[in-house]
């Protein structure tokens, strides 16, 4: 019967995909509290971890993952049908009103997340038609009003089922804003203060500032946070990792691999990640692929929670007090894969360069932006960025505004190397034939690439770090971030170290006698946009 109504579901969210309707403007009902109160006390957000996802997750009360980040204080909204049913009453929701509910996933659980939380809303009295969103996301997801404080909202939808994966918890929060693509919350003077507050340098403000945001956003319900995912690290009983820390491996950590040993007699460690139709760089996804943590180098380390810490390719480094100024002292030992040296032009050459690739990551543009100097190069209207300096091996980088997280940037996105890159056009930047076969300054370098099957890399046996590890060589077969042959390959003995979020994979792999897998809290939180302007609707 479950296969019957998923196959119905499946049918009835494609005939919806390719329905044509006239758009028209209409009030969004949802800009009243307390109907989002209702949808969130609606939903039974224990039933969808345990239901769906086997218990392999944690009920979110917020964006933030709890800890020194999460705010004390919180309205969980818990399930409470009743309550959602009064509010209801009290605003006198139309029953005949169906909302549009829009998601930009294609996989089969989200399809499941948004059928059962459907299901808890049709219980209150809630109609909805669920949707995929496809094509150009950005053009039908994040346009902003003109007016951001009465709209309309050139978006469709009423209510969107999103991720959001964060390096920092500017990228929480951020797209609440009056200066970001906000297509959904109507901006108030007491909100965009709360979000401008966050911008510190000092760590204690700044948590104090996103608590105060966080209860902000809690009491005015103007999001429904769901859930927290959990990564599964993968690692085969031939691999000992010398106690490596985990963490989200979605973006780049210390995790010491020089010193990882494998019981391989030449070496050779399992993975998959390796290259699909190219080498995807590095100005999006900063280490979500094993060739973008080990080929490249960033300026400063990080631990598994993201925190910086040491340097890297930077021997020291110190900011100043008032977090307008970061000197960075670089390593004097360090050569290309082609062996070229590396030298303090290829930081300068790094920043331009990305500050002008269209797409780039919000927390990299937003920190490269508030560089002296940076809107006056962007507008072509000077040369280089001013606030870049160079002597001998010491780049200072002086901002015009403080930007909190600087050295988290800092140790995410990696030194590319002038001398390969100089002629490239940042506004094609992917598709140079750099990204056929990138060169850095990291642990490994390429040897071989055979697109869309499998790749490899051998140990830099130059770095300017030793190492008390035995790998060698490491081959990646070809696949995203979600490898549809990952279990497959676990089971043949062809996976050493891996990684992903799929809850299913994970209970697989826990079963083999050849794997293991550990679970890890990270900051990827499901949660649902609720678009609060007048906006223009599909729904006929």
């Amino acid at each position: 019967m479950k296969k019957v109504l998923c196959i119905f579901l499946v049918l009835v969210m494609s005939l919806g995909m390719f329905a044509g309707c006239e758009a028209k403007e209409k009030e969004s009902p949802m800009d009243d509290v307390r109907v989002r109160q209702a949808l969130s006390l609606a939903i039974d957000k224990d039933g969808l971890v345990e239901g769906i996802l086997g218990g392999q997750a944690d009920v979110a009360d917020a964006l933030s993952i709890p800890g020194n980040w999460q705010a004390d204080g919180l309205d969980p909204y818990s399930y409470n049908p009743e309550k959602a049913k009064q509010l209801l009453e009290e605003v006198e929701w139309d029953k005949n009103y169906v909302i549009d509910f829009a998601t930009y996933y294609e996989n089969q659980e989200s399809v499941n997340m948004m059928t059962a939380i459907q299901a808890n809303w049709a219980e209150v009295g809630i109609k909805s038609e669920i949707r995929i969103i496809t094509g150009d996301l950005a053009s039908q997801l994040w346009i902003a009003p003109a007016d951001k404080v009465n709209g309309p909202s050139e978006v469709t939808w009423d209510v969107l089922y999103a991720g959001i994966a964060a390096v920092t918890e500017s990228e929480y929060y951020g797209r609440f804003g009056d200066a970001s693509n906000n297509s959904h919350t109507p901006v108030t003077p007491e909100l965009d203060a709360l979000i401008k507050a966050t911008a510190v340098a000092d760590i204690d403000a700044q948590v104090e500032a996103y608590h105060n945001l966080q209860l902000y956003l809690n009491k005015n319900a103007n999001y429904v946070p769901l859930y927290h995912n959990r990564a599964f690290i993968y690692t085969s009983d031939k691999l000992d990792t010398k106690g490596a820390p985990l963490g989200n491996d979605q973006y780049t950590y210390k995790n010491n691999i020089l010193d990882w040993e494998i019981d391989s007699p030449d070496g050779l460690m399992y993975t998959n990640g390796g290259p699909m139709e190219t080498y995807q760089f590095t100005f999006v996804n900063p280490g979500l692929f094993p060739y973008q943590d080990y080929v490249f180098d960033r300026l400063v380390n990080a631990d598994k929670d993201l925190v910086p810490t040491d340097g890297n390719l930077a021997s020291e480094f110190t900011v100043s007090e008032d977090g307008k100024k970061i000197v960075f002292t670089l390593r004097e030992d360090v050569k290309w894969h082609d062996g070229e040296a590396f030298t303090a032009d290829d930081v300068k050459f790094t920043i331009e360069y990305s500050i002008k690739v269209p797409g780039a990551n919000s927390v990299m543009s937003t920190t490269f932006n508030a560089i002296e100097g940076a809107a006056a190069y962007k507008a072509g209207t000077a040369d280089s960025i001013s606030g870049v300096v160079i002597e001998g091996n010491v780049v200072t980088i002086n901002f015009e505004t403080v930007d909190p997280n600087a050295l988290v940037t800092f140790s995410q996105w990696p030194i590319l190397p002038e001398h390969l890159l100089k002629t490239s056009n940042p506004i094609t930047a992917q598709q140079d034939l750099f990204w056929q076969k990138p060169i850095g300054t990291g642990p490994f370098k390429i040897e071989e690439t055979v697109l869309n099957n499998y790749a490899t890399m051998v140990r830099n046996e130059e770095y300017f770090i030793e190492g008390t590890g035995n790998i060698k060589k490491i081959h990646m077969h070809a696949s995203t971030d979600t490898d549809p042959n990952l279990v497959k390959n676990a089971e043949a003995g062809k996976i050493d170290y891996s990684w992903n979020k799929v809850v299913a994979d994970a209970d697989a792999i826990a079963k083999m006698s050849n794997m293991n897998s550990d679970t890890v809290p990270i900051k990827f939180t499901r949660m649902l946009y609720i678009s609060q302007y007048p906006h223009m609707s599909s729904i006929g």
